[in-house]
């Protein structure tokens, strides 16, 4: 079977054999690999990750809107609940540190079982690193989902993602472009996966009587699963078609990435599995935060909601959602009766979890992995 590092490796022969190339579909010895392609490879295109441009990204004009949009939502949020950020802010210091402590295990521990989905598929798709060498363990690839998560966290359009893919092939030497299949892959599992568990907590948490505004939100969960379900359909039965239609000056990119995309799904069971886990997860850290604030939320409750504000990060107007976030945590949590200094207290110090905290770990984590990967 072809594997991607192989296709790395090769080079361009004539159109008809290049789309011929992909696993039990022909030779490998129709591509270009990352480096043949230069500075315009994709590899070469994001590498300026690694040379402070983070910070420019910052500092750019469509990232500083983003952040000044999450501001006007969380102004919005203040002024649409009457809110007094005093007592909510007090509200918060009296939280219980036991089951806040809980939490920020819960959500960290979540990075191990991303790593685990991670590397199984990276494994079906063949993706290893070249000369017999082996991928990180857990804990490398735990370490690379924290940059990642916090680059997710300071600019939009989760670019974040793209960074996850250049961190690995930095550190193992593996293909860049079928790296992003797997993390495309993964994240299309994330969406439908999402979907199911929203829609089914949903019933849970209110029967058959959805509140017109959640059932706006179960449609859009589940259409949006099913648009991603036969988008995959249609990339697999169409792929000799689509890659005669990619122009050639980009063909060996896209091969790559549909090597990553459509090789990940060999360990389906396992994978559903590991991401049901994770999404559970998000629901336990934020039932107890809740518990932290001293607040009556069920575990049922806490998942539908915690699945919600994810939702609201698939359209990444703001880094990792800000604002919208919160304003769909305090929306849900006053619909569920709870009152909306003590529902601002809950989402505020959940996104102090799974937001803030994430942006200085991962500024450490950065120092130390610089250091240790030099």
């Amino acid at each position: 079977m072809t594997t991607p590092q192989q296709i790395d490796d090769a080079h361009v022969s004539e159109p008809h054999v290049a789309t011929e190339v992909l696993p039990r579909h022909g030779a490998a010895a129709s591509l270009l690999s990352d480096d043949a392609l230069g500075h315009n490879s994709a590899a070469g295109a994001v590498a300026e990750w690694d040379r402070g441009s983070l910070l420019r990204r910052v500092l750019r004009p469509e990232t500083l809107v983003s952040f000044g949009i999450a501001a006007a939502v969380v102004v919005f949020l203040l002024t649409r609940f009457d809110l007094n950020l005093g007592a909510v802010l007090g509200e918060i210091r009296q939280a219980n540190l036991a089951y806040l402590a809980i939490a920020f295990a819960i959500y960290y521990g979540a990075f191990a079982f991303r790593a685990a989905r991670w590397r199984l598929l990276l494994e079906s798709a063949a993706i290893h690193p070249p000369d017999g060498q082996r991928l990180p363990g857990l804990p490398g690839l735990s370490a690379i989902f924290v940059l990642s998560w916090s680059a997710n966290c300071i600019v939009p359009a989760k670019l974040g993602d793209a960074y996850r893919g250049f961190l690995l092939r930095q550190r193992a030497r593996t293909s860049f472009g079928a790296t992003v299949g797997t993390i495309v892959a993964e994240r299309l599992v994330d969406l439908v996966t999402l979907a199911a568990l929203l829609v089914g907590s949903a019933f849970v948490v209110f029967g058959s009587h959805f509140p017109s505004r959640i059932a706006s939100w179960m449609l859009f969960a589940v259409g949006l699963g099913v648009v991603l379900v036969a988008g995959l359909v249609a990339a697999f039965l169409c792929r000799h078609r689509l890659r005669r239609l990619v122009p050639r000056r980009v063909r060996a990119h896209y091969l790559r990435v549909e090597q990553g995309l459509l090789g990940s799904f060999g360990r389906v069971p396992t994978v559903l599995g590991l991401t049901a886990v994770i999404w559970l997860m998000e629901g336990a850290r934020l039932y107890f935060v809740s518990l932290a604030i001293g607040a009556s939320l069920s575990i049922a409750a806490a998942i539908f909601i915690a699945l919600l504000a994810s939702l609201l990060t698939v359209v990444p107007v703001t880094p990792a959602g800000l604002g919208f976030v919160e304003l769909g945590i305090v929306g849900s949590l006053t619909l569920l009766g709870m009152l909306e200094q003590t529902a601002a207290s809950v989402a505020l110090l959940d996104r102090v979890v799974a937001y803030w905290s994430v942006i200085l770990v991962g500024a450490v984590l950065y120092v130390i992995i610089r250091w240790r990967w030099r």
